[in-house]
């Protein structure tokens, strides 16, 4: 892997926990698996960040059925998104005016699709979620089924342990598809051919 890939692998995967932390710190509605991570450490104990990582190691390991294999951004990402998390909430107090909550909130959904198209970029590895889901939409299910089977089940997990569930949880669902394919760098044609591709 190039240093290139490298750089733009941890600056996605670090920009990820913190725009993840800025949308918890808004306080109007978290994406899903983050509604489990808050969820968990609301009920149980620990921080946000650290139910992040140790939920993306227990996805990992449900990769083993499946017979997926995890690439060093996959690691990476198991180590560094909950861990970013943390040291930006710990950091970085909550807004209190209404105002400055939803810039936070709105600046947090964008930079977390900048984030994602930056690691996934780096072309070293699905995260642990987006690997569980092409694993189970390579048995033969539509990937928007699995993807929303998923992200249903741990958003309801996390609202039944009594996560922040709110009008960011939906514009998040609704950005941040697009909001990826925005920022997602385009790749280049070969030789002989013209115009860019999509990744």
């Amino acid at each position: 892997m190039t240093v290139r890939r490298l750089v733009r692998l941890f600056a996605g995967l670090v920009l990820y926990g913190a725009s993840d932390a800025m949308i918890v710190m808004a306080g109007l509605g978290v994406e899903p698996w983050d509604a489990l991570a808050q969820g968990l450490s609301r009920t149980v104990g620990l921080s946000i960040g650290l139910w992040t990582n140790l939920i993306g190691a227990a996805v990992l390991l449900l990769w083993i059925p499946l017979r997926q294999r995890p690439g060093v951004g996959t690691v990476c990402n198991v180590l560094l998104v909950g861990t970013s998390m943390d040291v930006t909430l710990s950091l970085v107090g909550p807004p209190h005016q209404v105002w400055l909550r939803w810039i936070v909130l709105l600046a947090g959904i964008v930079l977390n699709g900048v984030a994602t198209a930056c690691y996934l970029g780096a072309d070293a590895g699905p995260g642990p979620r987006d690997g569980l889901m092409t694993g189970l939409a390579a048995r033969g299910h539509p990937i928007w089924v699995v993807r929303w089977g998923i992200e249903l089940t741990v958003l309801l997990a996390g609202f039944l342990l009594g996560a922040t569930i709110g009008v960011g949880t939906v514009l998040y669902a609704c950005a941040i598809g697009p909001l990826v394919q925005l920022f997602m760098p385009r790749k280049r044609a070969p030789a002989g051919q013209a115009g860019p591709q999509s990744p």
